[in-house]
């Protein structure tokens, strides 16, 4: 059974920044992708990043560019959402989701391209 546990959340003003963790775990489970979404109150679930495992490509929503930064430890199955910069329109409950397959052609921005997800941690951005 593979659980993902994030960590990292929290109140902050605007221009801060945060660190997100996502620890995956199971036996033998090795995950090919690792991506964060995010959902604010009355709105549809959203891509904000991803990283692969073979050559570390990343991938962005156009809205965090530039702001945020995804990594991982492959050792540790654990990935990582450095947030900067942030704005009041940031704060989102922030879920990480992993998948073992690999998909040619995806930039793994869609909830159907993981098989795993988080409970989520909220993050709360104060003007």
């Amino acid at each position: 059974q593979v659980q993902l546990v994030e960590s990292g959340g929290g109140l902050v003003q605007a221009g801060g920044s945060l660190r997100l963790s996502c620890a995956a775990s199971g036996r033998t489970f090795s995950p090919y992708i690792m991506g964060w979404f995010r959902q604010a109150p009355g709105k549809e679930r959203e891509f904000v990043a991803a990283i692969a495992k073979w050559g570390g490509g990343t991938y962005y929503a156009d809205s965090v560019k530039g702001r945020f930064t995804v990594s991982r430890d492959n050792a540790k199955n654990t990935v990582y959402l450095q947030m900067n910069s942030l704005k009041p329109e940031d704060t989102a409950i922030y879920s990480c989701a992993t998948s073992r397959v690999y998909r040619s052609g995806s930039y793994y921005d869609g909830p159907d391209d993981y098989e795993y997800w988080g409970q989520g941690t909220q993050v709360t951005v104060s003007s």
